[in-house]
Protein backbone atom coordinates (compact mmCIF):
# COMPACT_ATOMS: atom_id res chain seq x y z
CA UNK A 1 0.00 0.00 0.00
CA UNK A 2 1.34 3.38 -1.09
CA UNK A 3 1.16 6.31 1.68
CA UNK A 4 -2.22 7.76 2.38
CA UNK A 5 -4.08 11.29 1.35
CA UNK A 6 -6.78 13.53 1.88
CA UNK A 7 -7.69 16.11 -0.68
CA UNK A 8 -9.48 19.14 0.77
CA UNK A 9 -10.96 21.69 -1.85
CA UNK A 10 -10.68 18.59 -4.55
CA UNK A 11 -12.46 19.95 -7.38
CA UNK A 12 -12.50 17.46 -10.10
CA UNK A 13 -9.39 15.32 -8.99
CA UNK A 14 -6.63 16.82 -10.53
CA UNK A 15 -4.19 16.79 -7.34
CA UNK A 16 -5.62 12.89 -6.41
CA UNK A 17 -4.91 11.42 -10.40
CA UNK A 18 -1.35 13.01 -10.35
CA UNK A 19 -1.02 11.51 -6.88
CA UNK A 20 -2.30 7.94 -8.02
CA UNK A 21 -0.06 8.00 -10.48
CA UNK A 22 2.76 8.43 -7.95
CA UNK A 23 1.51 5.69 -5.79
CA UNK A 24 -0.01 7.70 -3.16
CA UNK A 25 -3.73 6.21 -2.08
CA UNK A 26 -6.62 8.87 -1.34
CA UNK A 27 -8.88 8.15 1.19
CA UNK A 28 -10.68 11.11 1.20
CA UNK A 29 -12.05 13.80 -0.69
CA UNK A 30 -14.24 17.06 0.64
CA UNK A 31 -15.55 19.07 -1.97
CA UNK A 32 -18.45 21.71 -2.27
CA UNK A 33 -19.47 22.02 -6.04
CA UNK A 34 -21.67 18.78 -6.77
CA UNK A 35 -20.58 18.67 -10.34
CA UNK A 36 -17.08 18.34 -9.57
CA UNK A 37 -18.01 15.27 -6.82
CA UNK A 38 -19.86 13.53 -9.74
CA UNK A 39 -16.56 14.07 -11.97
CA UNK A 40 -14.01 13.19 -8.82
CA UNK A 41 -16.43 9.75 -8.35
CA UNK A 42 -17.00 8.75 -11.50
CA UNK A 43 -12.95 8.47 -12.04
CA UNK A 44 -11.70 7.91 -7.96
CA UNK A 45 -14.18 5.45 -7.48
CA UNK A 46 -12.40 4.36 -4.55
CA UNK A 47 -12.04 7.15 -2.58
CA UNK A 48 -14.87 8.14 0.11
CA UNK A 49 -15.97 12.21 -1.53
CA UNK A 50 -17.30 14.15 0.98
CA UNK A 51 -19.83 16.51 -0.61
CA UNK A 52 -19.87 19.29 1.94
CA UNK A 53 -19.07 22.85 2.84
CA UNK A 54 -15.60 22.26 3.98
CA UNK A 55 -16.43 24.19 7.47
CA UNK A 56 -19.18 21.49 8.36
CA UNK A 57 -17.67 18.81 7.61
CA UNK A 58 -16.62 16.89 11.18
CA UNK A 59 -14.09 14.66 12.11
CA UNK A 60 -17.16 11.51 12.35
CA UNK A 61 -17.37 12.01 8.47
CA UNK A 62 -13.66 11.31 7.89
CA UNK A 63 -11.94 9.33 10.72
CA UNK A 64 -13.51 5.44 9.88
CA UNK A 65 -12.20 5.84 6.55
CA UNK A 66 -8.49 6.91 8.16
CA UNK A 67 -5.96 4.22 8.86
CA UNK A 68 -4.96 3.75 12.36
CA UNK A 69 -1.64 5.88 13.03
CA UNK A 70 -3.28 8.66 10.66
CA UNK A 71 -2.79 10.00 7.43
CA UNK A 72 0.73 10.62 5.37
CA UNK A 73 0.09 13.59 3.48
CA UNK A 74 -3.53 16.72 3.37
CA UNK A 75 -3.68 18.73 0.16
CA UNK A 76 -5.07 21.78 0.52
CA UNK A 77 -6.10 24.01 -2.95
CA UNK A 78 -8.58 26.18 -1.34
CA UNK A 79 -10.50 28.08 -3.94
CA UNK A 80 -8.14 31.07 -5.72
CA UNK A 81 -10.80 33.46 -7.31
CA UNK A 82 -10.44 35.49 -4.40
CA UNK A 83 -6.49 35.91 -4.84
CA UNK A 84 -6.31 35.76 -8.28
CA UNK A 85 -4.84 38.81 -10.71
CA UNK A 86 -6.95 37.94 -13.65
CA UNK A 87 -9.95 40.12 -14.13
CA UNK A 88 -11.36 42.78 -11.12
CA UNK A 89 -10.91 41.11 -7.70
CA UNK A 90 -12.02 43.81 -5.44
CA UNK A 91 -15.47 42.25 -5.92
CA UNK A 92 -14.68 39.34 -3.31
CA UNK A 93 -11.24 40.44 -2.13
CA UNK A 94 -12.04 40.38 1.45
CA UNK A 95 -14.29 37.79 1.71
CA UNK A 96 -14.50 35.13 4.15
CA UNK A 97 -13.11 32.66 1.70
CA UNK A 98 -9.56 34.00 2.45
CA UNK A 99 -9.42 32.33 5.95
CA UNK A 100 -10.22 28.82 4.18
CA UNK A 101 -6.51 28.01 5.22
CA UNK A 102 -7.69 27.16 8.34
CA UNK A 103 -10.06 24.22 7.16
CA UNK A 104 -7.05 22.28 5.38
CA UNK A 105 -4.92 22.87 8.68
CA UNK A 106 -8.44 22.10 10.89
CA UNK A 107 -8.55 18.54 8.85
CA UNK A 108 -4.82 17.80 8.91
CA UNK A 109 -4.60 17.66 12.92
CA UNK A 110 -8.02 15.31 12.79
CA UNK A 111 -6.16 13.03 10.63
CA UNK A 112 -2.99 13.16 12.47
CA UNK A 113 -1.22 14.41 9.48
CA UNK A 114 2.52 13.97 8.90
CA UNK A 115 2.63 16.62 6.12
CA UNK A 116 0.80 19.76 4.45
CA UNK A 117 0.55 20.69 0.84
CA UNK A 118 -1.04 24.44 0.29
CA UNK A 119 -1.94 25.23 -3.14
CA UNK A 120 -2.56 28.90 -4.59
CA UNK A 121 -1.76 31.41 -7.02
CA UNK A 122 1.11 33.43 -6.41
CA UNK A 123 -0.62 36.77 -6.01
CA UNK A 124 -1.74 35.28 -2.72
CA UNK A 125 1.54 36.36 -0.91
CA UNK A 126 1.10 39.70 -1.53
CA UNK A 127 -2.31 40.01 -0.05
CA UNK A 128 -3.25 41.55 2.94
CA UNK A 129 -6.08 40.22 5.58
CA UNK A 130 -8.47 43.61 5.02
CA UNK A 131 -7.97 46.76 3.04
CA UNK A 132 -6.91 48.73 6.60
CA UNK A 133 -4.47 45.97 7.35
CA UNK A 134 -0.44 45.54 6.24
CA UNK A 135 -0.76 41.69 7.93
CA UNK A 136 -0.19 39.39 4.80
CA UNK A 137 -2.77 36.40 5.06
CA UNK A 138 0.22 34.49 4.13
CA UNK A 139 1.84 35.28 7.29
CA UNK A 140 -1.50 34.46 8.92
CA UNK A 141 -0.87 31.12 7.58
CA UNK A 142 2.20 30.45 8.60
CA UNK A 143 1.57 31.44 11.71
CA UNK A 144 -1.43 29.22 11.98
CA UNK A 145 0.46 26.32 11.22
CA UNK A 146 3.12 26.79 13.36
CA UNK A 147 0.58 26.97 16.29
CA UNK A 148 -1.21 23.42 14.80
CA UNK A 149 2.53 21.97 15.34
CA UNK A 150 3.82 22.35 11.42
CA UNK A 151 6.20 24.68 12.45
CA UNK A 152 8.58 23.15 9.91
CA UNK A 153 7.52 24.30 6.05
CA UNK A 154 8.49 25.93 3.12
CA UNK A 155 7.58 27.81 0.40
CA UNK A 156 7.55 27.45 -3.67
CA UNK A 157 6.63 29.11 -6.74
CA UNK A 158 6.57 26.58 -9.43
CA UNK A 159 5.75 26.43 -12.97
CA UNK A 160 3.86 23.67 -14.83
CA UNK A 161 6.00 24.18 -18.03
CA UNK A 162 9.07 22.92 -16.02
CA UNK A 163 7.29 19.69 -14.93
CA UNK A 164 6.13 18.70 -18.74
CA UNK A 165 2.58 20.64 -18.50
CA UNK A 166 1.58 22.48 -22.28
CA UNK A 167 1.25 25.57 -20.27
CA UNK A 168 2.62 28.27 -18.60
CA UNK A 169 1.06 28.26 -15.06
CA UNK A 170 2.39 29.29 -12.08
CA UNK A 171 1.63 27.90 -8.69
CA UNK A 172 2.64 29.10 -4.62
CA UNK A 173 2.82 26.44 -2.55
CA UNK A 174 3.85 25.77 0.96
CA UNK A 175 5.25 22.74 2.32
CA UNK A 176 4.74 22.01 6.34
CA UNK A 177 5.91 19.19 8.45
CA UNK A 178 4.80 18.00 11.95
CA UNK A 179 8.14 16.67 12.14
CA UNK A 180 10.91 19.63 12.61
CA UNK A 181 13.68 17.60 11.57
CA UNK A 182 12.57 16.53 7.98
CA UNK A 183 14.24 18.10 5.10
CA UNK A 184 11.74 19.81 2.74
CA UNK A 185 12.12 20.52 -0.92
CA UNK A 186 10.22 20.75 -3.94
CA UNK A 187 10.19 18.62 -6.79
CA UNK A 188 12.99 18.81 -9.42
CA UNK A 189 12.14 19.96 -12.90
CA UNK A 190 11.15 16.85 -15.03
CA UNK A 191 10.85 18.32 -18.79
CA UNK A 192 14.00 19.06 -20.93
CA UNK A 193 11.98 20.11 -23.59
CA UNK A 194 8.76 22.42 -23.50
CA UNK A 195 5.72 21.04 -24.60
CA UNK A 196 4.04 22.93 -26.87
CA UNK A 197 0.55 23.13 -27.60
CA UNK A 198 0.74 21.24 -30.97
CA UNK A 199 2.36 18.43 -28.79
CA UNK A 200 -0.98 18.45 -26.87
CA UNK A 201 -3.35 18.65 -29.45
CA UNK A 202 -1.85 16.06 -31.38
CA UNK A 203 -3.96 12.84 -32.43
CA UNK A 204 -6.99 14.90 -32.01
CA UNK A 205 -8.98 16.36 -34.85
CA UNK A 206 -10.43 19.18 -35.88
CA UNK A 207 -14.20 19.49 -35.17
CA UNK A 208 -16.36 21.83 -37.13
CA UNK A 209 -18.33 24.54 -35.07
CA UNK A 210 -22.13 24.27 -35.36
CA UNK A 211 -22.24 20.93 -36.86
CA UNK A 212 -23.14 18.31 -34.10
CA UNK A 213 -20.40 15.78 -35.14
CA UNK A 214 -18.22 14.40 -32.55
CA UNK A 215 -15.10 13.21 -33.60
CA UNK A 216 -14.23 9.66 -31.52
CA UNK A 217 -11.59 8.28 -33.29
CA UNK A 218 -7.72 9.38 -33.12
CA UNK A 219 -5.84 11.16 -36.16
CA UNK A 220 -2.79 9.99 -37.14
CA UNK A 221 -0.15 12.49 -35.24
CA UNK A 222 1.65 11.89 -32.38
CA UNK A 223 3.52 13.55 -29.99
CA UNK A 224 5.43 12.38 -26.63
CA UNK A 225 2.52 14.58 -24.63
CA UNK A 226 -0.11 12.27 -26.24
CA UNK A 227 1.53 9.38 -25.62
CA UNK A 228 1.52 10.05 -22.23
CA UNK A 229 -1.87 11.20 -21.80
CA UNK A 230 -2.94 7.86 -23.38
CA UNK A 231 -0.42 5.56 -21.16
CA UNK A 232 -3.57 3.99 -18.62
CA UNK A 233 -0.31 2.20 -16.74
CA UNK A 234 1.26 5.49 -15.99
CA UNK A 235 -1.92 7.05 -14.86
CA UNK A 236 -2.65 3.82 -13.25
CA UNK A 237 -6.22 3.41 -14.40
CA UNK A 238 -8.18 1.69 -17.03
CA UNK A 239 -9.91 2.30 -19.71
CA UNK A 240 -12.34 0.18 -21.94
CA UNK A 241 -12.09 1.77 -25.02
CA UNK A 242 -8.35 3.09 -25.03
CA UNK A 243 -9.01 3.50 -29.10
CA UNK A 244 -11.85 6.42 -28.59
CA UNK A 245 -11.71 9.71 -27.84
CA UNK A 246 -14.01 11.58 -25.81
CA UNK A 247 -15.45 15.30 -25.12
CA UNK A 248 -14.17 16.23 -28.36
CA UNK A 249 -17.28 17.92 -29.48
CA UNK A 250 -18.09 20.67 -31.77
CA UNK A 251 -19.26 24.29 -30.29
CA UNK A 252 -21.96 26.29 -31.54
CA UNK A 253 -20.50 29.51 -32.73
CA UNK A 254 -22.69 33.23 -34.23
CA UNK A 255 -21.50 33.70 -37.61
CA UNK A 256 -20.26 37.11 -36.17
CA UNK A 257 -17.77 35.50 -33.74
CA UNK A 258 -16.44 33.12 -36.80
CA UNK A 259 -15.53 35.96 -38.34
CA UNK A 260 -13.82 37.50 -35.78
CA UNK A 261 -11.50 34.29 -34.98
CA UNK A 262 -10.59 34.76 -38.87
CA UNK A 263 -9.24 38.23 -38.25
CA UNK A 264 -6.88 36.64 -35.13
CA UNK A 265 -3.21 35.46 -35.62
CA UNK A 266 -1.36 33.77 -33.61
CA UNK A 267 -1.01 35.41 -30.50
CA UNK A 268 -3.42 37.78 -31.48
CA UNK A 269 -5.99 38.62 -28.93
CA UNK A 270 -9.39 40.71 -28.95
CA UNK A 271 -7.20 43.87 -27.37
CA UNK A 272 -4.63 43.17 -30.48
CA UNK A 273 -8.01 43.60 -32.69
CA UNK A 274 -9.11 46.96 -30.79
CA UNK A 275 -6.00 48.43 -31.43
CA UNK A 276 -5.56 47.41 -34.62
CA UNK A 277 -9.08 48.54 -36.38
CA UNK A 278 -9.96 52.16 -35.22
CA UNK A 279 -12.53 54.57 -36.19
CA UNK A 280 -14.96 54.20 -38.76
CA UNK A 281 -13.52 50.43 -39.36
CA UNK A 282 -13.67 49.44 -35.84
CA UNK A 283 -17.45 51.30 -35.62
CA UNK A 284 -18.00 49.10 -39.00
CA UNK A 285 -17.20 45.74 -37.42
CA UNK A 286 -18.68 46.75 -33.99
CA UNK A 287 -22.14 47.35 -36.41
CA UNK A 288 -21.73 43.64 -37.74
CA UNK A 289 -21.28 42.38 -34.48
CA UNK A 290 -17.57 40.94 -35.21
CA UNK A 291 -16.24 43.35 -32.18
CA UNK A 292 -17.86 43.69 -29.32
CA UNK A 293 -18.82 47.18 -28.08
CA UNK A 294 -16.57 46.70 -25.45
CA UNK A 295 -13.23 45.20 -24.84
CA UNK A 296 -11.83 41.65 -22.57
CA UNK A 297 -8.53 41.98 -22.17
CA UNK A 298 -8.36 38.40 -21.61
CA UNK A 299 -10.45 36.85 -24.34
CA UNK A 300 -10.28 34.97 -27.80
CA UNK A 301 -6.36 34.66 -27.20
CA UNK A 302 -5.41 32.79 -30.60
CA UNK A 303 -2.97 29.81 -29.24
CA UNK A 304 0.70 29.48 -30.90
CA UNK A 305 0.95 26.22 -31.90
CA UNK A 306 5.39 26.25 -30.89
CA UNK A 307 4.47 27.96 -27.81
CA UNK A 308 2.57 26.26 -24.62
CA UNK A 309 -0.34 27.49 -23.58
CA UNK A 310 -0.93 30.86 -20.95
CA UNK A 311 -2.30 30.19 -18.11
CA UNK A 312 -5.88 27.58 -18.56
CA UNK A 313 -8.57 29.05 -16.39
CA UNK A 314 -12.35 28.59 -15.68
CA UNK A 315 -13.39 30.90 -18.72
CA UNK A 316 -10.84 28.95 -20.86
CA UNK A 317 -13.91 28.57 -23.23
CA UNK A 318 -14.20 32.19 -24.16
CA UNK A 319 -10.23 32.92 -23.22
CA UNK A 320 -8.47 30.51 -25.97
CA UNK A 321 -8.65 29.98 -29.57
CA UNK A 322 -7.34 26.90 -31.80
CA UNK A 323 -3.95 27.87 -33.21
CA UNK A 324 -5.08 26.75 -36.46
CA UNK A 325 -8.88 26.58 -36.79
CA UNK A 326 -11.30 29.18 -36.36
CA UNK A 327 -13.17 28.37 -32.91
CA UNK A 328 -12.93 27.85 -29.72
CA UNK A 329 -11.30 24.81 -27.86
CA UNK A 330 -12.86 21.66 -27.16
CA UNK A 331 -13.55 20.16 -23.82
CA UNK A 332 -10.76 17.50 -24.65
CA UNK A 333 -8.05 20.21 -25.84
CA UNK A 334 -8.69 22.44 -22.51
CA UNK A 335 -7.92 19.10 -20.69
CA UNK A 336 -4.75 18.10 -22.46
CA UNK A 337 -3.35 21.31 -21.74
CA UNK A 338 -4.37 21.02 -17.97
CA UNK A 339 -2.95 17.27 -18.20
CA UNK A 340 -5.51 15.21 -17.58
CA UNK A 341 -5.34 11.93 -19.02
CA UNK A 342 -7.04 10.73 -22.17
CA UNK A 343 -9.19 8.66 -20.01
CA UNK A 344 -10.96 11.27 -17.68
CA UNK A 345 -14.43 11.37 -17.68
CA UNK A 346 -15.94 15.03 -16.88
CA UNK A 347 -19.54 15.42 -15.28
CA UNK A 348 -21.93 18.60 -15.50
CA UNK A 349 -23.43 20.82 -18.08
CA UNK A 350 -21.74 22.07 -21.25
CA UNK A 351 -21.78 25.82 -21.02
CA UNK A 352 -22.32 27.59 -17.74
CA UNK A 353 -21.31 31.48 -17.11
CA UNK A 354 -18.02 30.82 -14.86
CA UNK A 355 -18.73 31.63 -10.95
CA UNK A 356 -22.34 33.00 -11.29
CA UNK A 357 -23.35 29.18 -9.61
CA UNK A 358 -21.68 28.69 -6.83
CA UNK A 359 -22.82 25.06 -6.76
CA UNK A 360 -22.24 24.63 -10.18
CA UNK A 361 -19.41 24.05 -12.66
CA UNK A 362 -19.22 23.00 -16.36
CA UNK A 363 -16.62 20.70 -18.09
CA UNK A 364 -14.58 24.14 -18.67
CA UNK A 365 -14.55 25.52 -15.05
CA UNK A 366 -13.41 22.41 -13.43
CA UNK A 367 -10.61 21.86 -15.98
CA UNK A 368 -9.51 25.49 -15.74
CA UNK A 369 -9.99 25.65 -11.90
CA UNK A 370 -7.95 22.17 -10.93
CA UNK A 371 -4.23 21.60 -9.93
CA UNK A 372 -2.35 20.15 -13.49
CA UNK A 373 -2.26 16.39 -12.80
CA UNK A 374 1.27 16.20 -14.07
CA UNK A 375 2.24 19.16 -11.53
CA UNK A 376 0.53 16.70 -8.93
CA UNK A 377 2.70 13.56 -10.00
CA UNK A 378 5.76 15.64 -9.44
CA UNK A 379 5.21 16.44 -6.00
CA UNK A 380 3.67 13.03 -5.65
CA UNK A 381 6.75 11.87 -6.16
CA UNK A 382 9.12 14.26 -4.00
CA UNK A 383 6.69 13.38 -1.43
CA UNK A 384 7.32 9.84 -1.42
CA UNK A 385 11.08 10.66 -0.77
CA UNK A 386 10.03 12.99 2.14
CA UNK A 387 7.83 10.38 3.74
CA UNK A 388 10.33 7.38 3.37
CA UNK A 389 13.23 9.32 5.15
CA UNK A 390 10.27 10.84 7.93
CA UNK A 391 10.75 9.75 11.34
Amino acid sequence: MGFTHIDCFSGPGGICTGLHAAGFETKVAIEFIKSCVDTYSKNHPEVHVIHSDIRNVSKEQILPFIPKGGIDLVTSGMPCETFSTAGNTSRSFYDDRQFLFREGIRIAEIVNAKLILFENVPAITTKTVSKDSNELIVSVLKEELKEAGYGNLKEFVLCATDFGVPQTRKRFFILASKNPTTELSAPTPTCKKTVTVQDAFAGLKNVIPNSNQEETEYSNSSSMFEKLMRDDDFWRRTNPQPDKVTYQMPMKHRACTLKRFELLNPGDSLKDLFDRYEGAEREELQKQRILPKKMFIKRNYRLVSSEPSPTVTSHCLDEFVHPKYNRALTVRECARLQSFPDSYDFCGGPYITPHLHNNIQDKYEQIGDAVPPLLAYAWGIKINEILENYK
